[in-house]
């Protein structure tokens, strides 16, 4: 599941202070097993209208839980990651994520070209004249 880095670092110390093994669950049911559905719908709903403006509470703005992950991988391709790495990051095939973020990836255009140029740069092995 795609995380932030510092978020990843709270749940890595959550499962440390809580001295959980590979398979236990962090976060577990009232009866130690997979949380149900409706709790974490519940949980999120509450969330959602403790932390956002009436206004972003009344828009589609997160509303499922998962929203989170298509917001994740449409930044991290906006902002120039490698199809293929964050493919592998969200458990996702390369063809799986085009097909489903290609239409949302916008501005790349100018610093790809920008990269291409400068990879292709040959000017200082011909260096321009007197």
């Amino acid at each position: 599941m795609p995380i932030h880095p510092a978020l990843a670092r709270v749940l890595r110390e959550h499962i440390a202070d809580s001295h959980l093994k590979a398979r236990d669950l962090p976060f577990p049911g009232e009866r130690g097993g997979i949380l149900a559905g409706s709790v974490i719908r519940r949980a999120w709903g509450r969330a959602r209208k403790e932390v956002l403006a009436p206004e972003q509470h009344a828009s589609p703005l997160g509303r499922r839980v998962y929203d989170l992950r298509h917001t994740c991988l449409t930044r991290w391709l906006n902002e120039g990651g490698a199809a293929a790495q964050v493919a592998e990051w969200a458990g996702d095939s390369v063809e799986v994520l085009l097909r489903t973020y290609a239409r949302v990836v916008r501005g790349q255009a100018t610093n790809i070209m920008r990269r291409i140029e400068t990879a292709l740069d040959i000017s200082a092995e011909y260096p321009a004249g007197p």
